[in-house]
């Protein structure tokens, strides 16, 4: 359950930590919405969790905390719309099957975590190098700097897919995910960006995104 006091005194915390903290508003969302946003992260936050602990990769890790957070969040916003929809018996039991539904999201999202936490237990075990070394592809954190020529460019106007070999499949901007982008949706400075592809395609997307390269 969410903490729903600011700590005065909190200092700089990870993003995770900052949406575990925030103070939960009440706003008018469908219930619909709330739960298209659950399945999303639920489908996303297995694959970092796992790829954080395959590749030990802690900033996909924070990632998977983050989201872990938020469908804490979401979890509560979705009880908090609930209860106020409520006129009678008829109403709450019909509210109860989307509540468990909404429970068993969070269930998966809190086990994700569990995975990653698994990390900083630094567990050295002799399958993990071996499904590294065997495998084709890797998942990747990659940030969008200001100096990079991919801002305020289109998905499909730089070509990534068939210039690296990676697939995005989220973006992060700000507090908003953007599940399974579009080919026409442009990358602007700051957005997280999380990849699928081959390393040498996931380096070559980093360089470009750090503005290191001039292009794909």
């Amino acid at each position: 359950m969410k903490e729903m006091e600011k700590s005065p005194s909190r200092g700089k915390l990870p993003k995770w930590k900052e949406e575990e903290l925030e103070e939960v508003e009440y706003e008018p969302r469908s219930i619909k919405d709330i739960l298209i946003e659950m399945k999303n992260i639920s489908e996303l936050i297995v694959d970092l969790a796992y790829s954080s602990l395959l590749f030990d990769n802690k900033e996909l890790a924070e990632e998977v905390k983050y989201l872990e957070a938020r469908m804490d969040t979401l979890n509560y916003e979705i009880r908090l719309i609930a209860m106020m929809a409520a006129r009678n018996k008829r109403d709450a039991e019909r509210l109860t099957a989307i509540l468990q539904i909404a429970e068993a999201a969070e269930t998966i999202s809190d086990a994700a975590g569990d995975i990653v936490d698994i990390i900083s237990l630094k567990l050295d075990h002799p399958i993990l190098p071996r499904l590294i070394r065997e495998s084709d592809e890797a998942i990747k954190k990659l940030v969008v700097s200001d100096k990079s020529k991919a801002c305020n460019k289109s998905i499909a106007e730089l070509r990534v897919a068939s210039e690296t070999g990676v697939r995005i499949i989220t973006i992060r901007r700000g507090k908003k995910w953007i599940y399974a982008p579009k080919k026409d949706e442009k990358l602007r400075a700051g957005d997280i960006v999380i990849g699928v592809g081959p390393k040498e395609g996931l380096d070559k997307f980093n360089a470009f995104l750090e503005g290191k390269t001039e292009g794909l």
